[in-house]
């Protein structure tokens, strides 16, 4: 394995290293544009040029790789003075709308701007003006004075999604991005050009001048489009989400997030959000609060044998939240366990992030014993706890409905929770913290990044107060509903 010197620290790397990795390997970032080290290596932006003892000419760093002996400078005078050069060039046609631009606030450009190269342009001749607000696809819009031709997109394009919709046309200041004919950029991770454009010349239609990006929150968390799992950082204000960015897991998602996982957080926002319990009274539903609701769940409960009672988890819901239903049955000693799952007509899938199973923790309620709903034998009870939704065809399988009493925890209102004749607010995996075990069977927790609102609380506390108010001590419900997702 070579050993370099840079900026006169020794390192020594794996072979085949490039230097702009190497020097990232002793806290040294070197700035790029056109670089990714998903994609393959362009070095058209000259940006990340470096000074190496004993070569007559600066060096491409993501270029060359690291070779024994090497001394690099990546901060000299001479590295300085070309990194200004070099955005002097890129700003000659650039349009310097940095106010109502998107990208204002996580822009490379303006970063390397202010870090570099603070002074006016000596160019004196009028700026050649490009396509503006051209409409790449269904997602993605383009504004080509922004473009800096890095060719991440196109790269992108054509070695993650090979898919290749983008190329440059023209030459010179008259180069510009575009589709090629016929084509729309419309493949099913297009967004994701979005994300590594170092500019602000691809923005994301559905965040397009929703919110400046420095007013926004930043929370770790996990998508729940699907039961890949993908690892996300969830961009939040005001107790409202905004967008999900791809969070780097080289084992689940690598960098990557498909376009409909990324676009599957609205639920969260929807004014069908419920914020308050609801009871039905001679077939109309009604607010009451939060202890009547209670009074008249633990009245049901407690009338009812364990045999008569079911329990139905979630697919969609945390490990916490099916735990404590769990604990729940082994505390009441009832057995019929099962969960309700999303069930999506003709889902997505491919072989790379996107799968058909549409649910977040379908392995994590399968191991906490819960069975599917969908394809049992019709079930008869007298009262029936649900957690999260049902489909229609999970409906008809608790059937009949006439002589039984449903009590749902739900986020969100539905044909479902009009069945429903007991109904308890709950948080969405935003509002709380918790894990799911995703398709391979890993456990991943997620963060909560903001209160809930009004009486909504996790599923998991209301449950721990039903088995309160149903004569358990306080010490014991929170001791096996709080026990950990197994």
């Amino acid at each position: 394995m070579p050993t370099l010197t840079i900026d006169g620290i020794q390192v020594t790397v794996e072979p085949g290293t490039t230097l702009i990795e190497a020097a990232k390997q002793v806290g040294k970032s070197v700035p790029h544009f056109c670089y990714h080290k998903k994609l393959s290596i362009a070095g058209n932006c000259r940006m990340c040029l470096v000074e190496v003892e004993k070569m007559n000419k600066p060096v491409v760093s993501c270029q060359v790789t690291a070779a024994e002996g090497m001394v690099v400078k990546t901060d000299s005078e001479k590295v300085k003075n070309l990194r200004k050069n070099v955005l002097e060039f890129i700003l000659i046609n650039h349009p310097i709308d940095c106010p109502v631009c998107d990208q204002a606030g996580e822009c490379k450009l303006q970063e390397y701007y202010m870090d570099h190269s603070i002074a006016d342009s000596q160019m004196t001749e009028a700026k050649v003006h490009k396509p503006k607000r051209v409409d790449l696809g269904p997602l993605v819009v383009l504004d080509d004075e922004r473009c800096v031709l890095c060719s991440r997109c196109i790269r992108f394009c054509d070695e993650i999604t090979k898919t290749g919709e983008l190329c440059f046309v023209n030459r010179g200041d008259h180069q510009t991005l575009t589709t090629f004919p016929g084509m729309k950029l419309d493949n099913l991770y297009s967004l994701n050009t979005v994300d590594i454009c170092p500019v602000g010349a691809l923005t994301n239609k559905d965040f397009r001048f929703a919110c400046r990006v420095w007013f926004l929150k930043e929370t770790p968390s996990i998508c729940t489009g699907c039961a890949t799992g993908c690892n996300i950082t969830i961009n939040h204000y005001d107790d409202k989400i905004y967008r999900y960015l791809p969070r780097e897991n080289e084992a689940v998602n690598q960098c990557w997030l498909c376009d409909e996982g990324r676009l599957s957080y609205k639920f969260v926002n929807d004014s069908s959000r419920l914020l308050r319990p609801k009871a039905k009274t001679n077939g109309q539903a009604s607010f009451v609060a939060p202890t009547v609701a209670m009074e008249v769940l633990v009245s049901q409960v407690e009338k009812t044998k364990p045999q008569d009672i079911v329990l139905v988890g979630s697919a969609l819901e945390s490990n916490e939240n099916n735990l404590a239903l769990k604990k729940l049955a082994d505390l009441l000693g009832v057995t019929h366990l099962y969960y309700s799952a999303r069930i999506v007509p003709n889902p997505s899938h491919d072989d790379f992030l996107i799968k058909a199973d549409k649910n977040p923790n379908r392995a994590g309620v399968e191991k906490l014993g819960f069975k599917p709903l969908l394809g049992a034998a019709p079930i008869h009870s007298k009262v029936c706890i649900i957690l999260g939704g049902l489909s229609e065809a999970e409906q008809k399988a608790l059937q009949p409905k006439a002589s039984g009493h449903w009590v749902m925890l739900a986020s969100n209102e539905g044909p479902d929770t009009q069945a429903a004749d007991l109904i308890f607010p709950t948080a969405t995996f935003a509002e709380q913290e918790g894990t799911f075990t995703n398709f391979q069977g890993r456990v991943q927790p997620f963060a909560k990044a903001f209160e809930p609102k009004g009486d909504t609380r996790p599923a998991s506390q209301w449950i721990e107060e039903l088995a309160v108010r149903l004569g358990f001590c306080h010490c014991e419900a929170s001791q096996l509903l709080r026990s950990g997702s197994g």
